[in-house]
């Protein structure tokens, strides 16, 4: 039996920071980069299975992305994963959600596991999209914000509850193999032992290329993307301005604001 989890290793800005050249991100140089914290919880839920399970289970953890993005799937294999794999060549750069999952979808036909665990979305973009497109992609049932999950390696299904709007939970049964979208709070994450992270390091990350899985340069990066950055920029400030007097004053004061924004006569 094999979980597939799919991480990314995502962007945080530093104190102080630039704006690239090009105008279409920050400067790499500005970033502290580490694993995405939905993954986390995604991770250990995976590694949970695997412990309680009376059979074999396995946990690999696929990230897209070039040689950095090593650091944080070798934190996964101090956390308890089996196997990591990375994706990455140059036609890979610039892709946007979808071609993402074009290549996740394309690992998953490869490593056929049971279930498929994504974070509900990334801290550094949120657009929730690849999880639930991989699942389209790969025709497989799948549902979002998963916060209980109750699965017994072997089973041909498996029960989780999802959160709605209000307050509500929603309990499914779906059949396996499946894609769920894991939210944050579903456990409580471990930390890497000084022993388990010793033994990560000299763990292989195994590094695939389009050549070893379907998609091709045209289905990936921007040449495969339907969304593309366009600008990445600090807002300007906005002004704040405290009316005083009684009520007649300020909504005089309220009015000639108005007039003079608008444009209206006096």
């Amino acid at each position: 039996m094999k979980i597939l989890v799919a991480v990314k290793q995502v962007a945080a800005l530093d104190d102080d920071f630039e704006i690239r050249s090009d105008g279409r991100g920050v400067d790499p140089e500005f970033l502290v980069r580490d694993l995405n914290e939905w993954d986390d919880f995604s991770l250990e839920e995976a590694v949970k299975i695997k412990e309680a399970s009376a059979e074999p289970v396995e946990v690999v953890v696929v990230s897209v992305g070039p040689e950095e993005v090593d650091e944080s799937l070798r934190k996964c294999l101090a956390k308890g994963a089996d196997r990591a794999l990375r994706v990455w060549e140059d036609a890979v750069q610039g892709s946007d959600p979808i071609a993402i999952a074009r290549i996740l979808a394309a690992v998953a036909r490869r490593e056929a596991p049971d279930l498929l665990f994504a974070g509900v979305q990334s801290s550094d973009q949120s657009f929730a999209a690849t999880g639930i497109a991989t699942a389209g992609l790969l025709g497989w049932p799948h549902a979002a914000v998963v916060a209980r999950l109750n699965f017994t390696p072997g089973a041909k299904s498996a029960v989780f509850r999802r959160e709605l709007e209000g307050g509500l939970l929603h309990e499914v049964e779906i059949q396996v193999p499946a894609v769920l979208t894991i939210q944050a709070g579903i456990n409580t994450p471990r930390y890497a032992s000084l022993r388990s992270i010793k033994q990560a390091a000299a763990k292989p990350i195994e590094l695939l290329g389009l050549g070893d899985l379907q998609p091709g340069a045209s289905e990936v990066g921007e040449a495969g993307s339907l969304s593309r950055v366009r600008r990445v920029y600090v807002p300007e400030k906005g002004r704040a301005q405290l009316i005083e007097g009684s009520a007649a004053e300020q909504a005089a004061r309220l009015a000639a604001i108005i007039r003079e924004f608008t444009g209206a006569p006096p």
